[in-house]
């Protein structure tokens, strides 16, 4: 027998559809998932950090796929490179295709000279110089 929660659950499906992106609602509300109202409602901090986990994971898979095992760059070097491909995502992350190089080439000085040399590195202040030195110092 099918209980009251599934039975409320496949209802509120049909009728708020799953949106996996932002939209606003006939009441003019952003709007995300089943009906969330994101303008009235927003997110408590356990649901940020749980979003926050799954894009961590994500950022950490993309930067494998580039370097492959990441695990002989110092911790340091990890962090800020894991840093950067959340911020950029992996598209624009491949954009950096001299940094990218010298990296696999472990020349750590030329790819902090190439992410500093960047319209991101720009854009983003104090958290490029810190990155960018990370990636230098180790």
């Amino acid at each position: 027998m099918e209980d009251m929660k599934d039975r409320l659950t496949r209802q509120l499906i049909k009728h708020e559809d799953i949106r996996k992106k932002p939209y606003t609602c006939t009441a003019g509300k952003l709007t995300i998932g089943i009906g969330r109202n994101l303008t009235d409602r927003g997110l408590t901090t356990e649901e940020c950090m749980y979003l926050f986990e799954n894009d961590l994971k994500i950022a950490t898979r993309d930067l494998v796929s580039v370097f492959g095992n990441i695990g002989y760059f110092s911790t340091m070097r990890q962090v800020a490179l894991i840093d950067m491909m959340f911020n950029l995502g992996k598209p624009r992350f491949l954009g950096f295709k001299k940094m990218i190089a010298a990296i696999k080439e472990a020349d750590w000085k030329e790819a902090a000279n190439q992410a500093k040399d960047s319209r991101w590195y720009s854009q983003v202040g104090e958290r490029g110089e810190r990155l960018v030195g990370q990636i230098r110092r180790g």
